[in-house]
């Protein structure tokens, strides 16, 4: 894991957010370091997905976000994004398109540039996702789908990774493939990895840190921190 906060490190300062009369997020703060996964855990409505949305700039909330690096400051922060699911049913496009439609001015679907068709193939062949690029997205399969978007999302390689369980409804080996994946990102690309997760035995094996949220923080450490603690066994009960 990178150094001390301060160093290099996103950081989340009191960020709340009301819809209507509701209160969805509590003055959330949060460290994230370069070089780690840090796993957002918590019951269904707990405001996880709405943090992410916030980290995204797609709510309007009070509080900061800022990425900090002991190189060059203070500066704005590049954000990879992997949904959890995406309306692709019937698109005709291809993962060349939707990966060049993100990183080109062209118009991808009226002209081809072979250089960039080579150079985004060069890149999933990370995620073993590179005989793929021609495939239509709509035709992917769950396991597919995800290897493309992890690709896609690291064009070029992001400050900070978001993954809002993108793995939902896998098999165990698919889980296994993309855990151990994502570990070898935040070490080889000193990446940020925010991942929400109830994948409570895989999130134990890979974590660096465990956040569980009910609205405001009511766990930040370990995972063996979190999980030995009474809020959370009360809560999920052991692992």
């Amino acid at each position: 894991m990178s150094g001390s906060c301060g160093d290099c490190c996103t950081k989340i300062n009191n960020i709340s957010y009301t819809a209507g009369s509701d209160l969805i997020l509590d003055n959330v703060s949060l460290h994230i370091h370069c070089g780690s996964l840090t796993v957002l855990i918590g019951k269904n409505g707990a405001g996880k997905s709405t943090l992410l949305r916030a980290l995204l700039g797609e709510i309007k909330h009070s509080g900061t976000i800022e990425y900090k690096n002991k190189v060059d400051g203070s500066r704005t922060i590049k954000i990879g994004y992997v949904p959890q699911k995406l309306n692709i049913e019937n698109s005709p496009m291809t993962v060349y398109d939707m990966a060049a439609s993100l990183c080109s001015n062209k118009p991808v679907f009226l002209y081809k540039d072979k250089k960039l068709h080579e150079e985004i193939k060069e890149h999933l062949k990370e995620f073993g996702a590179d005989n793929l690029i021609d495939s239509k997205v709509a035709r992917l399969s769950g396991g597919e789908l995800q290897r493309v978007l992890m690709g896609i999302a690291t064009i070029p390689y992001p400050d900070l990774l978001i993954l809002d369980e993108p793995i939902s409804g896998m098999d165990m080996k698919g889980k296994e493939q993309f855990y151990s994946r994502i570990n070898e990102l935040k070490k080889d690309h000193d990446l940020a990895i925010i991942l929400v997760s109830h994948d409570f035995g895989y999130v134990k094996k890979y974590a660096d840190k465990v956040v569980m949220l009910d609205k405001k923080v009511l766990l930040d450490g370990t995972p063996d921190e979190v999980f030995s603690s009474k809020v959370f066994k009360d809560t999920f009960g052991e692992v």
